[in-house]
């Protein structure tokens, strides 16, 4: 997937500020979903939740910039992912982050929906 930045998305040094990677990353995951007409949450009982995540910066965006987001399935289990998740700027690596997504289903660790683990499948 890939994404312009903004000046919403800088600090006053026209940098990205750090946290919008993740934001960036989190767009990437819902995207796979909407792309195969679902919604990465289910009503307002079931979804994905962040369990874990590990995060490299390893160098910066700026404003204008065009980023590109690569997500792959590492770890695809009864109840919870592992994805790693790396963008791009011009061919380089500048973020890696490998997250630990579980399913929970009326607040409680449920299995994953069928039709989710036929779309996360294919990213393996």
């Amino acid at each position: 997937m890939k994404i312009r930045v903004y000046y919403e998305d800088t600090d006053a040094g026209g940098i990205v500020y750090h946290t919008n990677y993740i934001k960036y990353c989190e767009r990437a995951r819902s995207e796979v979903f909407f792309l195969h007409g679902l919604k990465p949450l289910e009503g307002d009982v079931s979804g994905f939740v962040v369990h874990h995540i590990s995060a490299d910066f390893i160098s910066t965006a700026s404003l204008g910039d065009i980023l590109e987001v690569k997500s792959k399935v590492l770890a695809l289990k009864r109840t919870y992912m592992i994805l790693q998740q790396n963008i791009h700027k011009n061919g380089q690596k500048i973020f890696s982050m490998e997250i630990k997504l579980a399913y929970l289903s009326h607040a409680k660790i449920s299995r994953i929906p069928k039709h989710f683990l036929t779309i996360l499948e294919n990213m393996l």
